[in-house]
């Protein structure tokens, strides 16, 4: 790819796969898993896009900060596309889709 997307993701993944191991998660429950009990997860995927947004390169953590705004990004994405799904179930459709092209 033109602009080392495939790396770039490669590294993503690992950065990702790496807070799994972490100390974010008891057993197979993580902190975001409780908070989606509560119906807050896109509010606070949201929120943490903005945060680290926000914050960008003032602690002297740019790529860190990006990092974190794709993963927190993909966690909202994931959520977004949970919400889509239970609203077209909710109003009788059963045929929900994605359209990457909108």
């Amino acid at each position: 790819m033109k602009y080392n997307e495939d790396e770039l993701l490669k590294e993503v993944h690992d950065y990702i796969s790496q807070t799994y191991r972490g100390h974010y998660s008891v057993g197979n429950v993580q902190t975001l898993d409780l908070i989606d009990s509560v119906g807050d997860a896109e509010a606070f995927c949201r929120s943490n896009v903005l945060k680290y947004a926000s914050r960008y390169d003032r602690k002297g953590t740019a790529r860190k900060d990006i990092i974190k705004i794709i993963h927190y990004g993909l966690l909202l994405l994931h959520f977004n596309d949970k919400t889509a799904a239970h609203n077209e179930l909710q109003s009788g459709s059963t045929s929900f889709t994605v359209d990457y092209d909108k």
